[in-house]
């Protein structure tokens, strides 16, 4: 048994996404065989993350500035017809790393597996609708969900709840591989499914 100290930090890591108990232990050890000006530096950047970070008020990607929205939302130079819904932030990025996509996005904060409705709660399906409502410029929207279990079963839910604001609704084209994830994909492959949306 680990003492009450390495035990607790081991908890903390395993609640981060696909971190199991034993790779949390690596990263307690890890810790402990770093300098104590090192600790004091990973401390110092996640206090900066909680103070400077915020998400934005129109797509919720995180962003550090002045206002409440993010560069790509203030950037007059983007296409405002086209609203591309991603599941999580990382997705957003591998888009923009492409540099063919020009329209805005909406991150969603996740996927529903099999419609389950505290899946559902955990969505931002209102902030979405209140998004489409309020801006009448949208005129196309991209369900840029991967291609998982969840990730279909999260685009043909939102097919349906979208279907009433009668806007163009389009998928990324098959070229990413089932099982896979936006965030891992190359860039080419990428730029091809955003061409090939239908």
């Amino acid at each position: 048994m680990y003492s009450p100290s390495i035990q607790k930090l081991i908890e903390l890591f395993s609640r981060f996404p696909t971190v199991g108990p034993k790779t949390a232990a690596r990263f307690v050890f890890y810790l402990l065989r770093k300098r104590k000006e090192e600790i004091e530096e990973l401390i110092k950047a996640i206090e900066r993350l909680k103070k400077n970070v915020k998400y934005c008020s129109l797509c919720f990607k995180p962003f550090e500035g002045e206002g409440s929205i993010c560069e790509i939302c203030k950037n007059p130079q983007r296409d405002k017809s086209l609203l591309c819904i991603v599941e999580k932030e990382t997705d957003l990025e591998a888009l923009e790393k492409t540099k063919k996509y020009k329209g805005l996005y909406f991150i969603l904060g996740g996927t529903v597996s099999k419609l389950k409705k505290e899946d559902i709660k955990k969505l931002r399906i209102s902030k979405l609708k209140e998004r489409i409502q309020k801006d009448p410029k949208i005129q196309e929207i991209i369900l840029a969900t991967n291609p998982t279990v969840e990730g279909e079963a999260t685009a043909l839910y939102l097919e349906r709840v979208l279907k009433p604001f009668g806007k163009k609704i389009t998928r990324l084209g098959r070229r990413l591989p089932i099982g896979g994830e936006l965030e891992y994909a190359d860039e080419q492959t990428l730029k091809e499914a955003l061409k090939g949306r239908k």
